[in-house]
Formats: structure tokens, sequence, C-alpha cells
């Protein structure tokens, strides 16, 4: 499995385009795998011929590790890239592969039975990766019924445990025997319909949204931004920022520049958290979280947002777009980001409560700017007028966020909207 990137430590096989015992050319596309919810297609490096896939289609393999034997007829260039193994026979690849395999993990071993349970206390470590995610114990792993070859517990048969709802995670014992414990029969009236299999970025998205809960203990705070100066500009310059940069002027890129002056005046809540250490990052990247057309989710990521100049973050802001819009994003789009923002009234939300996008340690959602009739203070005193508003919704994590730095936050946020220059020159 050829390394896409340096935070990648594993990629999911979706397709194989060369059949066993079919011959290829040097950069015939052999396979195509996803990280990170990009695609990426993998390159012959010589020509040669396929001897044996040892991964099918939806395996999810460490970078690394061997997935295909090749007999190739050529010198591999060590310039190509992703590179996959050259091989000269199956047997003596096989013998190499012995000694790079990761020996599958022994359970501790324990002094209850259950009623249901595993032939063996044996998992592989793509299993041990998959109970780390959901926090399942060694004690709840024991119990899930295993369909692999001698009774070993497979990656399909985890998924589908918790696709069930753990029925077992809860198992108490009945009697004072320490070996007799009872598993609780839960069923679940999913109801009748149409079936929809969820395709693999929704599986990913899935996966992630439900580790953050598990991680992060979420609190949101909210706040209310009068936005009438910077509405007013943008739609008073917007002509104009376009016959001179050739950029369209969204909101995005205004909202994106405050934050990141916000974030420069509380770089704590520009951070992750590592154990008990807290990573205060040296970038500040913003992350966009955007709708794509078969409705799934992806964050591109704005680079540096708080060294750019309004042209710039335009610029980058419709690239980015563009690119989710033709699903062209790159493996470097979607990563880095620090701080991610989620426009929720895109789609005519009030306000949100959006879920951290992990490894960071808060996310801020933007409601639909809406004119109200609202009190504000004049030379003649109160009066009423119509202002553009907009709620702000910032989730955080309460492990190493409290209420001081989140509240205080989303406030500078919201007064850099306010204070916005009406008398901007673009």
């Amino acid at each position: 499995m050829p390394k896409m990137g340096e935070s990648i430590t594993e990629g999911t096989i979706i397709n194989w385009l060369v059949d066993e015992g079919d011959t290829f050319n040097e950069g015939d596309i052999i396979l195509e795998v996803a990280t990170d919810k990009v695609d990426n297609e993998v390159p012959a490096p010589s020509s040669g011929t396929m001897i044996q896939t040892l991964f099918k289609a939806k395996d999810v393999v460490p970078v690394g590790e061997v997935i295909a034997l090749l007999e190739v007829s050529g010198e591999v260039s060590s310039k190509k890239e992703p590179k996959v193994e050259k091989v000269d026979t199956p047997n003596s690849e096989k013998k190499k592969e012995k000694t790079k395999r990761v020996k599958p993990v022994q359970a501790p071993v324990q002094s209850n039975n259950f009623s249901v349970s595993n032939s063996n206390t044996f998992f592989s470590p793509l299993v041990l990766e998959i109970a780390k995610a959901e926090h399942i114990s060694f004690e709840e792993l024991a119990r899930i019924p295993a369909t692999g070859n001698e009774g070993r517990l497979r990656k399909s048969d985890v998924f589908q445990y918790i696709e069930d709802g753990r029925p077992y995670k809860f198992a108490q014992p009945v009697t004072q025997d320490p070996t007799a414990y009872r598993i609780p029969q839960l069923t679940f009236d999913k109801g009748k319909g149409k079936i929809i299999e969820m395709d693999r970025m929704r599986q990913m998205i899935a996966d992630h949204m439900v580790y953050s809960k598990h991680t992060s203990p979420h609190v949101t705070a909210y706040v209310e931004a009068d936005l009438t100066n910077m509405v007013q500009w943008r739609n008073a310059n917007k002509k104009a920022f376009q016959d001179k940069y050739g950029e369209r002027l969204t909101f995005t890129p205004l909202f994106v520049e405050a934050v990141a002056k916000a974030v420069k005046d509380f770089p704590n809540i520009n951070a992750s958290v590592d154990g008990t250490n807290i990573i205060v990052k040296d970038d500040i990247n913003i992350g966009m979280a955007t709708a794509l057309p078969s409705g799934n989710l992806i964050v591109p990521v704005v680079k540096n947002a708080d060294a750019k100049d309004l042209k710039t973050l335009a610029a980058d802001v419709n690239d980015l777009a563009a690119k989710a819009r033709e699903n062209k994003l790159a493996g470097d789009d979607i990563k880095g980001s620090t701080f991610t923002i989620s426009n929720v009234g895109t789609f005519g939300s009030v306000m949100g409560t959006p879920i951290i996008n992990q490894p960071e340690v808060a996310i801020l959602a933007l409601g639909i700017i809406k004119k109200r009739p609202e009190v504000i203070e004049t030379e003649h005193g109160d009066e009423i007028a119509i202002r553009s508003m907009m709620y702000l919704s910032l989730s955080f994590d309460h492990r190493v966020v409290d209420g001081f730095l989140g509240g205080s936050f989303v406030r500078r946020v919201a007064d850099y909207f306010e204070q916005f220059d009406i008398n901007r020159v673009i």
C-alpha cells in the first residue's frame, strides 16, 4: 500500500483495475485507493504481470502492507510515486512478507466466560484499530460472534455488531458464578422501506462523527451579530471586485477573514489534544464544511488564512468550492485544518450545533443572514431599524476549552462581523 500523504496511515482499496494473470505496461493504473475521502490512482512501476492480489475491494490496508504480487519485466524507477513493491517470484515475496507482517495481538486472558464468544482471543491489528476507535474493550470483542477462518473475528463481524447496536455491551452476571453471564436479547424495529447502501464517503463521515462525539464532550455557545455593514458593503462592491480581480465575492472569504483574526486573538482555540498534552498550532488553516452534489460532506482547507488578503482568500475559497463540486479535490486540499466553519445558513438554517472536526477542539456554525427589526442606539436615542442579523454557534471540546475561552472567542468573531468597515476600499 503506497503512502499518499504525510499523515496517511492506511488506505481503502476501491477497485482493482488489473486482474490476476493480466499484463500491464509501465504507468498503467493498477488500482484505485481512497484516503481521507480523496480517491487516488496507483500506477504500475514497470511493465509486467499481476500474479496475485492479497486484498479485495473495500479492504482497509495499512501503508506499507503488501497488497499484490507482481512479476515485473523491467527495472522499477525509484523516482516514481506512489511506489508498488517489486518482486521476483511469488514464493520469494511471501517469505519477505512473513517477516514484515504485524503479529496478531492476544487479548488478556479473562477469568470470565461469556455465552457468546469467539473460539480464540487473537485479534488482528485492523480489528483492534476499529475497536479502539469505537471504544470496544477486549472483553466486549470476545462476545462478538466471529465468522472468520478458524473462528477468527473479522472486521465485517465488528461492523455488523456495531450496526446491530452493540447488544452485548452491557452483559451482566445472573448468578454468583463468575463464569455465568447473561446476554440481554436486545431487538430493534428498524422498520421497512427502501434500502440504500451507504457509499464509502458516507460511511467515513458516519465513523468520523461518532468518533468525535465519543471523544469530545461537546458544549455549544451562541451569540448573534449585526452584519448590516458587511452585507451593504459586499452588495455594493461585489461587481467591482469581480471586475478588478476576476473573482466572485461571496460572504465566505469575509467570514474566513474575520474568523482567522479571532483565532489570532485566542490561539488556544486553534489546538488539538494529544493525551494529556494540548498542541497549539502555529498555522491558522480554516476548514470549510462543504456539501457535495451527492449529499455528502467534505472539508477543503484555506491554508494560512491569517496571512492572506481578501483577494487571495476569495480566490482560494472559489477554487476549493469549484473543485469540491467537480469532485477534483486533491489530498492536500483537505489536509491540515486547524479550525472549521460550517455555513448552515446556506440551507436556510437559523443556527446549528455542529460536531467538532477531529482532531480540532472547536467548530463554528454560521446561521442564515436574516433581516429583522432591532432596537439600536443613535444620537437621538433608541430607535427601531431593519438590520441584517445572524446567529453564530460555537461547539467546543470541554476537555480543554472552557466557557470563558469558547464564549470570548465566538463573541470576538461577532465583533469583527459587526465592526466591518463600510468604507473599506477593495
